[in-house]
């Protein structure tokens, strides 16, 4: 059975059937859920893109430590955005690149009609390997 990651931090996505993360043993591989804005009520905190996606990194790199993994291990990325993505285009590229680093994973955008609530602007689904003890 795989591993399940829900850090205290954020919201208790269990009522929804789901976890933040599933760790493959065999592999190594973390699948992470959509990341969004939300505290742990399932409110939203910030009303603009960039205060979303800064979030939504944040509970990404919460995840991920959760799964004893950092963000070097991302492999790929799939950001999706509420509208037409080349909107926020320019604003996404200069914070990605700080939360990144020097790293580089496979990176897919999207431009979505909706999201989880109507008030989310962004969403954060990654994979990342755990590094081997």
């Amino acid at each position: 059975m795989p591993q399940t990651f829900n850090p205290p931090e954020l919201y208790d996505p269990t009522a929804f059937g789901l976890s933040h993360a599933t760790l493959d043993a065999d592999s190594g591989l973390i699948f992470i859920s959509g990341q969004v804005d939300w505290d742990q009520h399932h409110q939203v905190t910030h009303q603009d893109f960039i205060g979303q996606l800064q979030a939504s990194l944040q509970n990404l790199k919460i995840v991920l430590n959760q799964a004893q993994a950092e963000v070097k291990d991302l492999l790929n990325l799939r950001i999706y955005v509420r509208g037409e993505l080349e909107d926020h285009l320019a604003d996404a590229a200069g914070i990605l690149t700080e939360f990144l680093g020097s790293t580089r994973p496979a990176l897919t955008g999207i431009g979505v009609q909706s999201l989880a609530s109507k008030d989310l602007l962004v969403e954060i689904e990654a994979i990342a390997r755990r590094q081997p003890a």
